[in-house]
Order: C-alpha cells, then structure tokens, then sequence
C-alpha cells in the first residue's frame, strides 16, 4: 500500500511534464523547471520505465494518468480548482441540479487544518438519521486522511451507488467525541428554498442553496407571499455554501434596483459587470448570514448591503469571493478552474475576509451545533423581525 501510494504521489509530480508534451506547447518552461541534464521527454520514460520494471504490485494505467491530471490541477493549490474524470463527471452535474446520491450534508474544504467542515445537514438524509450535525468535522473517509484531498476527490468518495456506504471519521469540538461512522448512501434530492408568513405579515424564506431550480422554487415562494398582503421580509442564508452565479443573480435582480449586482475581474484584468433593472422589492428587507455564508450567498448579501436595499443580521460571512469555469475535454472530463475574483457594487473583493452584518448577533451557544433551532431562541431571527417592525 505504502508503495502504491509512493508512486501516485511521485507521478502527481510529474503530471505537469505529461501534460506538456501533450499539448505541444510550453516547452521551454517545462525543460527549465526540470533542468538542462534532463529534457522533459526523457525524464517521462525513466519513470515509466522504473515503475514498468520495480513496481511489485499490478499497474492500473488508467488509475495512474488520471492520477496524473488530478496531480497537475492540485499543484495549483486551490481547493476550488480540480479535474474531474469522466466517470466522475455526471455525479458532478448531477449536484448543480440538486438531485444526487450521497449522504446529505454540505461542507467546505478547511484550509486551516484540511478538514472537511460540515455547514449544514440535510432534513431526512443518512447523514441526519446518524446524527451528524453543523460544524462537525470529517477528517477521514474509508480511513483516509482528508488533508491531502481537494474538494473534487472528497466529493467523489463521498457519493457512490444507492444502497452502498461510506465509512467517515467525525470530529466532533462541541464535545472532544470522535465518531465512526457507516453511512448508507441515498437518492437525495434538496429543495433549496422554504418559506413560511411569521407574524405581522413577515414573510420568511430559507434558500439552502444556489442550484439550477432554485430561482424558480424561490420566485413560487416569493410570489406566494407578495399575493398574501407580505408587510416584509427575511431571507435565511446561514449555512448556504453557495452554487452558481447566474441563478442567485437572477434572484438578487429580482430585489435590488437598477445598477450592477457584483462584477468579476480574471486574471488579464478583464472586468465583467452583472446589471440588475429598475424592478426591486417594495418592502422591508433584511437577510440573515453567518460564517457559512459564501460565495454565491455573498453575492446577494453583498448586492443587498451595497445598494441600501436591505440590512444583515448575523454574524460575518465565510468570505470565498472566487468564481469557478467549467471546462469540457475532447474524453469526456472537465476541469473545474478558479477563473475570476468577485466584487460587491461598492468594488469590495471579500475573499478571505467575508461580509460584516449591519448588525451583528450570536445565536446563543446551545444552538451552534443544531441542524434547526427554534424560532424563540433564535436570537439572529427575532432581530430581523423586530428591525422590520420597527419600519
């Protein structure tokens, strides 16, 4: 085993020269990182070689160049940047449209430590059936240290075929306990968008996350309320990790006035401006956030806050600023690439640093580790209602 994984880690380093001499291009920078006394072509076949006459156990030479495109993206040391291999492409679809197979939790990638950050569970999954709760931590899956894994791999061990199950070690701060446990996989299918009318007419809507049928789940919800007299209005995006740009802008168009809902700027220096219209909301707004509100969630937090038509009650976001590009190879992979930096319409790039709240509030301690919390003990919740009825 530790040869196996000798070898993989040992080809990861060269997948840049593979690539290389594949394209045709970039030769000069190729032959300059590894050194006049060995030319990159030569260098590929020593290795090959020493593997084809050394190596004990069997060569899967299709596990060992996949290994080697995901080695080269990984050197990138971006979690959000990734190959995904064709076999594991659909899977990788298949969680923008929020129809999966998996354990029913989002999580981030903790660079701090490499652990797997569990923001939310999802109501009825194997994950919450086992009692796995927000801000737990996986640190290993099938007795594998996540450290070393990007976002991409961790997903791919994670899901797998209905019935079968993953085997994941939770760390658990709130209390010093350490969790195995087995987790049967299942068809999960999130509904990112709740709602309910609280008192005085406050309407209410939690967006979970920012898929492909979240705009229309949330303009059925949004709609709904409006119809029903709705004297203001709280959207819930504590734990919302994010998802695709275009649908949470479609969302904040729908709520903010006309002017630029956030902006990009890739690497040439290249800006991109998001316009919203002149239609926005009519009444009281105010969105709840906390440190798991990222990316997407950011966007519309940011769009809100900047252009004064609603307040943040919370605490500060998780600050991922960062914009991701699918892009399709001839074989049927794709390689997810970090591709553009965002900014708020006040030109606030918040990568690293997150979102601060108009207001800021803790819920209280007994509720940090819950998957729901009451609404009289919501401390984040009642501030937003009391804002909105003192307007």
């Amino acid at each position: 085993m530790e040869k196996k994984d000798f070898a993989k880690g040992f080809l990861s380093g060269v997948l840049a020269v593979a690539v290389f001499v594949t394209a045709g291009k970039g030769l000069s920078v190729a032959q300059g990182m590894l050194g006049s006394s060995m030319p990159m072509h030569t260098k590929i076949k020593t290795i090959q070689k020493l593997v084809d006459k050394y190596y004990v156990e069997e060569i899967n030479e299709k596990e060992m160049e996949e290994m080697m495109y995901t080695g080269l993206v990984a050197g990138l040391g971006d979690p959000y940047t990734s190959y995904i291999s064709a076999d594991n492409l659909d899977d990788f679809m298949e969680d923008t449209k929020g129809e999966f197979v998996g354990i029913g939790i989002e999580y981030t990638k903790d660079n701090k430590d490499g652990s797997i950050l569990i923001a939310s569970v999802i109501e009825g999954s194997p994950a919450e059936k086992a009692g796995v709760r927000p801000n737990d931590r996986i640190i290993k899956i099938e007795g594998e240290s996540v450290v070393s894994m990007d976002t991409q791999e961790i997903q791919q061990r994670i899901k797998g075929e209905q019935g079968t199950t993953v085997n994941v070690t939770v760390s658990r701060e709130s209390t010093g306990e350490m969790l195995e446990l087995a987790l049967v996989r299942e068809e999960i299918e999130t509904v990112t968008v709740k709602s309910e009318m609280l008192e005085n007419n406050i309407g209410y809507i939690k967006i979970s996350g920012f898929k492909e049928k979240t705009y229309d789940q949330f303009m059925k919800h949004y709609k709904e309320m409006q119809d029903r007299n709705m004297k203001g209005l709280i959207i819930d995006l504590r734990n919302n990790l994010g998802g695709l740009v275009n649908v949470v802008s479609d969302i904040a168009d729908e709520l903010v006035p006309e002017g630029t809902l956030v902006y990009t700027i890739d690497k040439e220096g290249n800006r991109e401006d998001t316009i919203s219209d002149a239609n926005c909301i009519e009444v009281p707004l105010i969105l709840l956030v906390n440190e798991y509100s990222a990316s997407s969630s950011e966007i519309l937090a940011g769009a809100v806050q900047d252009m004064g038509v609603g307040k943040l009650v919370g605490t500060r976001t998780f600050g991922k600023g960062l914009v991701q590009g699918l892009y399709f190879l001839k074989d049927g992979s794709a390689i997810k690439i970090t591709i553009q930096k965002y900014y708020t319409p006040k030109g606030v790039c918040i990568q690293g640093t997150g979102i601060a709240p108009d207001y800021e509030v803790q819920l209280p301690e007994e509720y940090w580790y819950m998957t729901s919390v009451p609404k009289e003990g919501d401390t984040q919740l009642q501030k937003a209602i009391s804002l909105i009825n003192e307007q």
